[in-house]
């Protein structure tokens, strides 16, 4: 895998915050969940792809809705973007649903309740 050079991440940057602008303030369709968020963006190098991890904190119906609405958006955003961004190329932009940020929640919680039963189980012992 390619190291990202000083200029790719400077566009990541840049492309993930207009992303963000855009998808908080531009879009009034109603399949995008309130709580969407970019969580990272990674454009190729020629500047001609981009993939766009998008988060949503809602149930699976809400996922799935908000990346049918990001994905029928695409023109307005990319069209956006070349507006507000200055880059030879505006990419072509691939919405991917991440699940990471739930995940965690959900082993911090195991962790949480192991950690917890640890602790009841040593006051238990100590009384005795």
């Amino acid at each position: 895998m390619r190291k990202n050079s000083i200029k790719n991440t400077r566009v990541n940057v840049e492309v993930q915050h207009e992303l963000a602008n855009l998808i908080r303030e531009g879009i009034k369709d109603p399949r995008i969940h309130p709580m969407t968020s970019v969580t990272a963006v990674e454009v190729a190098p020629d500047l001609k792809t981009c993939r766009a991890y998008i988060s949503v904190m809602g149930n699976e119906e809400a996922k799935n809705n908000t990346i049918v609405g990001l994905k029928s958006a695409e023109g307005y955003i990319r069209r956006q973007l070349a507006k507000n961004i200055n880059l030879r190329n505006t990419p072509e932009i691939r919405f991917i649903l991440d699940e990471s940020i739930e995940y965690g929640v959900a082993m911090s919680k195991l962790i949480d309740e192991v950690t917890g039963k640890e602790e009841v189980q040593e006051d238990g012992e100590n009384n005795q």
